[in-house]
């Protein structure tokens, strides 16, 4: 089983980086956990209450939850990933059954803020995009997706996104075995990543049983 973390700021296009890979290996292949489905319920929280808070910090994600599953995936272990709404801000009472598969990709903003994490990973993707790029993008995503206003969309990238890209996210670029600039657009990058997973696959594959 190979594992691969694909981290990058808010809007960066790792979400389309995902998919190419995916499309580009075997059909079934590949099972993805995303960071976002383990954000805390914060469901009860009051309106006012839940437009403070700051989903770019580490400290708003349920990190042993992930790492349990992921454990759990390596086993052999199929699990229920929660998920998310960031309209509700709650966790839906329905899970996702993610089942166990040769390629193992973990998708989030904050996923190599976390030494534990890090180790799980056998290749750290960073996905690199322009800063105005991503705001674009960022707004377009809020108020299409997450039912925030412009003012709003705005004001919560000045206040969360872009301090905690610069605290958190950014400084985790060191720690990625490579960096895809442009995001889903660079096409070059993908294909070599997409290269370096199949030889990982086929070598592993090759290698004798310790059972």
């Amino acid at each position: 089983m190979l594992v691969i973390g694909i981290a990058g700021g808010s809007g960066s296009g790792k979400t389309t980086v995902v998919r190419k890979i995916v499309k580009a290996l075997p059909k079934d292949s590949v099972a993805i956990i995303t960071q976002d489905s383990y954000y805390y319920d914060n469901g009860d929280l009051s309106p006012e209450e839940k437009l403070k808070i700051n989903f770019d910090h580490p400290k708003s994600i349920e990190w042993p939850l992930l790492i349990k599953h992921l454990h759990q995936l390596q086993r052999g272990e199929s699990i229920e990933m929660p998920i998310y709404s960031y309209v509700t801000c709650a966790r839906a009472r329905e899970t996702q059954l993610v089942k166990p598969r040769p390629v193992i990709i973990v998708e989030g903003i904050l996923i190599m803020t976390q030494p534990e994490m890090r180790k799980l990973l056998d290749i750290k993707l960073f996905v690199s995009t322009d800063s105005d790029e991503r705001l674009m993008r960022i707004i377009r995503r809020d108020i299409q997706e997450r039912g925030r206003n412009y003012e709003d969309a705005m004001s919560h990238y000045s206040k969360f996104v872009k301090p905690m890209h610069q605290q958190f996210i950014e400084p985790t670029k060191m720690f990625a075995d490579v960096i895809i600039p442009e995001g889903g657009n660079n096409l070059v990058a993908i294909d070599m990543v997409v290269s370096r997973i199949k030889l990982n696959l086929d070598q592993t594959v090759g290698q004798p049983s310790n059972s």
